[in-house]
């Protein structure tokens, strides 16, 4: 039997997060502070770093079994992200021919990544590795949205690809086809 997405998906409020407060976020943004006192800032982008390879590492099995298609890669990655609790969903972008948008409802780092924005950064760098695309983090929890959400381009608009494929002749390079470019 193939599994059923849900109808909707759920996400904390600001009042539901307090009360699941552990402490964890404090200590996380207290070490942070240290570090980057007693290291200097490029060690927290270093640390930041560290924890995006670890993201890739963890998640990278499962995207590549989705085949090369960015949209198919995204969607992998979201069901990976939800078993780990990150509430992760994937939304067409008009009718899905050029972009999806990651959605993750949770993030462990939230309040952490709301003083050490390195960690958003160095996540959307992960995703952008494991899609196989460049993406831009539209949203996110930590900036006091709803959602953190990320735009995955999934095709080459025609206009943009004729462009690109005409400087690439002027210059004497051949260009081939890009997979999940239409």
């Amino acid at each position: 039997m193939a599994a059923v997405a849900p109808a909707r998906h759920y996400v904390l409020t600001p009042k539901a997060r307090t009360s699941f407060a552990e402490g964890y976020s404090d200590l996380a943004n207290r070490a942070l502070h240290y570090l980057s006192q007693v290291a200097g800032d490029k060690a927290v982008d270093s640390f930041a770093a560290a924890r995006g390879r670890d993201l890739e590492r963890r998640y990278a099995a499962v995207v590549e079994a989705a085949g090369r298609d960015p949209s198919e890669r995204a969607r992998a990655l979201a069901d990976a992200l939800t078993l780990d609790g990150y509430a992760a969903s994937v939304r067409d972008v008009g009718d899905g021919s050029f972009a999806v948008q990651l959605c993750q409802g949770n993030c462990p780092v939230r309040d952490v990544a709301g003083e050490f924005h390195e960690l958003c950064d160095a996540e959307t760098q992960a995703i952008s590795r494991l899609v196989g695309v460049p993406v831009q983090r539209l949203a996110t929890l930590a900036g006091g949205e709803h959602v953190c959400t990320t735009h995955i381009p999934i095709a080459m608009p025609a206009l943009r690809k004729r462009a690109v494929r005409a400087a690439a002749k002027t210059r004497g390079l051949e260009t081939k086809r890009m997979e999940g470019t239409r």
